[in-house]
């Protein structure tokens, strides 16, 4: 499967954004979807998860009740909700789909394909 994430931009502390990540190619529904996010000089870190059926989301304590995962399988998309940003939610946005339980939804390995990265800059 194929992963094109977007959506990013330049956003002020307090402000929104709406990441998109389209898919192509083999069924969109067999995978859990995941965002991650790595900000400069710092390793790659989970954001969100949500399985396949859309059924069960899983966040990061640091973006509990800011964002929101949500997938739409008839349209092949996954998207995440980001509102009361913050400077330090600055980084590149990372989608990613795979196939492993959902329990081991932090683990970078867990994800078998992952799109491009969209950029996403939070002024103060």
């Amino acid at each position: 499967v194929q992963l094109q994430a977007s959506g990013g931009g330049l956003v002020q502390a307090g402000g929104s954004l709406r990441l998109s990540c389209a898919a192509s190619g083999r069924a969109f529904s067999n995978y859990n979807m995941g965002w991650f996010r790595q900000a400069p000089g710092k390793e790659r870190e989970f954001v969100a998860t949500i399985s396949w059926s859309g059924g069960t989301t899983f966040y990061a304590d640091s973006v509990k009740g800011r964002f929101t995962i949500s997938r739409d399988n008839a349209k092949k998309t996954a998207y995440l909700e980001m509102n009361s940003l913050k400077p330090e939610d600055t980084a590149v946005y990372y989608c990613a789909a795979g196939t492993a339980p959902i329990s081991q939804f932090r683990f970078r390995s867990s994800y078998n394909y992952w799109g491009q990265g969209t950029q996403v800059t939070v002024s103060s």
